[in-house]
């Protein structure tokens, strides 16, 4: 056990700093002492925060709740349900149609006002009761902060120091809590005493191994040293400048205890911990996703589209056929007519159910309704390795003398020494590392029951831990084991065993044993050093003491590595069969990085850490991360700089982590993906929580993502060039015919049964095809399709004409005209519903094998163009019957049509897998 100070007896004024009931002066809310506190020395900090080692009043505890506040974190604000429907008004194309209905109000065409905007509350309501259900859901998984907290309180000041849980919530600063292993880190807390204490920072820094925490006396103080006797350079944290996380005497929340055991003083709770500050620093204004752009694209292609048709239309209309104003709604009705105004429940609704299969089937949240277009998009997934690709578990790698030879004899004596240093030295459990040591050798079947005597536990300034034996059959002698660091070993070893032989170790032998090890760290291992000894057994009580852990003799040394998550290699696999390529990002040590890389099936290739990235600009960075797999020893600034440099470089990037350093790469990423056991704050941050352990859920939210993005994009190749045919053709009919070719009711009913056939979309299956690859929505490719069908159908609506002509008698009277408007009508329907049929399904149509829902609406849409003009509704439209000659000649229409549309079709999709093998021959 350690003390601060623990230089000669303990000081008088050690045992009674009695508390002060208050904070230093001008000490913010929650957080007691100023923030340089934490380098006074300790009797003085202890002053500051009004505390000492036998904890606060009662009284002094529940003023400081009422004065500070609970410690709770400062959670991101749940937006309501009203504020969601008010931002989902913000979409473009939702703008777009609810500018078209105030136009529509505009000239009197109430029946289209009324009708846009019934579809733009819809597709609203959808997309906000969608992400409110999504939030709800993440939100229940808010489990890193303890519940719990053990602290050290009295009733008054007469009364002995009580020892109790308390809910985390009600920690103060100043209150005295005590830590064991396995616990979390409640709040921001500077040590008193510890013994063996290690904890876990990867939710903060990234780095896997556990991190050695010690009390000191005078942190700030450029003579410090360790509570045991000069501090190694590494731990002088104070003299350089470093990091909370560095310094040896705090321990911050949102890390966990590994081994050991401590009692710390509260320095901050609530908002003003360090891990608090993910909150503050997350930004409320979200990064433009590759669904934003693409929709972008799109809207404003389609804006430009719709604000020069309607002039087009009036003065057409007024210099060839001298009409005014009284076209105006029906020009209005041909910009609706253009616009898809089924887009935004089509693609809500799409999206909601693929998010709602996702929830129910494969135990994937998607808190943000478009975040599964992105994943279906994503190309590049860069992934934290701690947490995510690793269990933060260590497992048994090897075990060599100092030849380099196995030997499993070096792991037995290791083992020996964490079991009985673990018993005999009475800690609460093994860390990490004796875990795995022990484990390893229990599935070996070594018998680790030997005859001990004492036990010196490891600290982090000797960095060694040594158990006693008895002898068998020489009871004078004890034999020693020392485990530990492997510098710390070898500097006291003057011969090593090889072979069962003993030969004397030089410093040039030394030196080669700490060049092996080196390089077994190097590639990703954690090395242990073991060694052992005789010594004679002591009068009186049996101990040791570290004036014996010298003159020993080397045994080899156990490497250990991170053990591999469980369906890492399954994921990796699958996303690479899915087009995505990984990449890790990580804190960690590049050998570290690399074996964890090779453990799982993944090519680390050559490892750029963050000093390379620092020294490159964006365009450098940008080419880099084109050709490099692992980015090792990344702060959060640097893995950020590398998300943007992918997405510079044309990419939709992916980012998957856990930890408070993950953050800033969440936000850069086009979508945010952590894990069920990542910190609050990554979660909140996230896009997508995975609320399984199985990575292999990731490949099932891409595959829900591409089908979400196939099916929207279908819509949009479908609906925008039968939609681009009718305007191209209203144009050239309201040109060359002396009356309206539609009337806008007319326009209104066709466009609403369309639409309506058109929801099926959200419930259709993409062909097998579209999920091998990303799928994003491109503006450029989808004009190009709706510009070459579009003009496609536009052919088959004049060459309607044509035989309407032939068919209408007396062309030019009212009847004529009801007969036009009804064959036209007909023709739309029938020639929308071959389009849906044979450019979703192609050739499958012929076959029998179109998906049901595209079948059924089809043959709905079908029956109502051709029924509509002979039921009793007709009149009130304005349609009439036609002869059934008409219907001859539209069947031989719609044949053509389709044969064309066949052609097209698979001629397109020629083109496109010959670009896409082009691209993918590329280096």
């Amino acid at each position: 056990m350690t003390w601060a100070p623990d230089s000669g007896p303990r000081p008088t004024a050690w045992a009674a700093p009695e508390p002060v009931d208050g904070p230093e002066q001008g000490a913010p809310p929650g957080h007691l002492a100023a923030p340089d506190t934490a380098d006074l020395p300790t009797l003085e900090f202890l002053r500051v925060v009004g505390s000492g080692p036998r904890g606060l009043l009662e009284s002094q505890a529940e003023d400081r709740l009422a004065r500070y506040g609970e410690n709770v974190l400062p959670a991101l604000r749940s937006v309501s349900w009203p504020r969601r429907f008010l931002r989902s008004l913000r979409d473009p194309f939702t703008t777009v149609l609810f500018c078209l209905a105030l136009v529509s109000a505009a000239v009197a065409a109430w029946n289209t006002a009324c009708v846009i905007m019934a579809l733009v509350t819809v597709s609203c309501v959808l997309r906000s009761s969608g992400e409110y259900r999504a939030d709800q859901s993440a939100s229940a998984l808010r489990e890193l902060v303890a519940a719990t907290a053990t602290v050290r309180r009295r009733a008054d000041a007469n009364s002995a120091p009580e020892t109790r849980e308390i809910p985390v919530d009600q920690l103060v600063p100043g209150d005295v809590v005590l830590l064991g292993p396995g616990d979390l880190v409640p709040a921001d807390l500077r040590l008193l005493r510890a013994t063996g204490l290690t904890v876990h920072q990867a939710a903060l820094t990234g780095e896997s191994a556990p991190v050695a925490k010690y009390p000191v006396e005078s942190p700030g103080r450029p003579d410090d040293d360790g509570p045991d006797g000069p501090a190694p350079a590494s731990d002088r944290w104070s003299r350089q400048g470093a990091s909370a996380q560095e310094s040896p005497h705090l321990c911050l929340q949102g890390s966990s205890v590994a081994s050991g055991s401590a009692t710390a003083v509260v320095m901050a709770t609530g908002e003003h911990t360090r891990f608090a500050r993910g909150f503050r620093g997350m930004s409320t204004r979200r990064r433009e996703s590759a669904f934003d752009r693409s929709v972008h694209g799109i809207s404003w292609s389609l804006i430009r589209f719709m604000l020069l048709t309607p002039p087009l239309v009036l003065m057409a209309d007024a210099g060839l056929r001298g009409r005014g104003l009284e076209t105006l709604p029906f020009a209005v009705a041909v910009a609706v007519g253009l616009t898809p105004e089924m887009l935004p429940v089509v693609v809500t609704t799409t999206l909601a159910r693929g998010a709602s299969l996702l929830a129910r089937g494969s135990d994937v949240i998607v808190k943000r309704l478009p975040a599964l277009h992105d994943l279906g998009a994503m190309d590049v997934l860069c992934t934290d390795k701690t947490g995510t690709l690793t269990q933060d578990r260590p497992v048994v790698a090897c075990h060599v003398d100092g030849e380099g030879h196995d030997n499993p004899d070096v792991l037995h004596w290791a083992a020996v020494n964490s079991l009985w240093t673990l018993q005999l030295a009475e800690l609460p459990s093994p860390d990490a590392l004796d875990e795995a040591l022990l484990d390893a050798a229990e599935e070996r079947g070594d018998d680790l029951d030997h005859d001990a005597v004492a036990a010196l536990p490891f600290d982090p300034v000797r960095r060694l831990a040594t158990v006693a034996l008895r002898t068998p059959g020489s009871p004078g002698t004890h034999a020693l084991v020392v485990k530990g660091a492997a510098e710390a070993v070898i500097a006291r070893c003057v011969r090593q065993r090889v072979n069962g032989r003993d030969t004397d170790l030089d410093d040039e032998a030394r030196a080669r044993l700490l060049s092996r090890c080196a390089d077994r760290a190097e590639g990703g291992l954690r090395v242990l050093a073991v060694a052992a000894a005789e010594r004679p057994a002591k009068s009186g009580a049996p101990s040791v003491t570290a004036s014996d852990e010298y003159g020993l003799t080397f045994l080899g040394v156990v490497g250990l590595r991170d053990a591999a998550a469980d369906t890492a290699a399954d994921a990796l696999t699958a996303l690479s069969g899915r087009g995505v390529t990984v990449k890790v990002l990580t804190g960690d040590h590049p050998g570290t990085a690399a074996r964890a890389c090779d453990d799982i099936g993944l090519d680390p290739g050559r490892v750029v850490t963050g000093d390379a990235i620092d020294g490159l600009d964006d365009d450098a960075l940008a080419e880099l991360a084109e050709t490099t797999t692992v980015f090792a020893r990344c702060t959060p600034a640097h893995k950020a700089r590398v998300v943007r440099a992918l997405r510079a470089g044309g990419h939709v990037a992916g980012f998957l982590g856990d930890g408070v350093n993950d953050l800033p790469a969440l936000h850069a990423a086009d979508v945010g993906i952590s894990p069920r056991d990542a910190t609050a704050v990554a979660r909140e941050a996230a896009d997508v929580v995975l609320a399984a352990k199985d990575l292999t859920a990731i490949c099932h939210a891409i595959v829900a993502g591409r089908r979400s993005s196939g099916n929207i994009a279908a819509y949009l190749r479908i609906a925008l060039s039968s939609n681009l045919g009718n305007v191209i053709a209203m144009l050239t009919a309201g040109l060359l015919l002396p009356f309206l070719p539609m009337l806008p009711m007319q326009v209104l009913v066709q466009n609403l049964c369309f639409d309506g056939a058109q929801l099926a979309f959200a419930y259709d299956r993409p062909p097998a095809a579209d999920m091998a690859r990303p799928s994003a929505l491109e503006p450029r490719a989808i004009l190009r399709f709706v510009t070459g069908f579009g003009i496609l159908n536009a052919i088959a609506d004049v060459a309607t004409f044509g035989i309407l002509a032939l068919s209408i008698r007396g062309f030019g009277t009212s009847a004529s005209q009801e007969a036009f408007q009804s064959g036209w009508f007909t023709e739309n329907l029938l020639t929308q519903a071959l389009v849906m049929l044979l450019l979703r399904t192609g050739r499958n149509a012929a076959e029998g094998r179109a998906p049901g829902p595209i079948r059924l609406t089809t043959s709905a849409l079908a029956a109502i163009g051709i029924l509509v003009p002979l039921s009793p509704l007709a009149p009130a439209l304005g349609f009439t019957a036609l002869p059934l000659f008409y219907y001859a000649l539209l069947a031989a229409v719609l044949m053509s049509y389709g044969t064309a549309l066949v052609m097209a079709k698979t001629r397109y999709e020629a083109r496109i897998a010959a670009r896409q093998g082009l691209a993918a021959s590329k280096p």
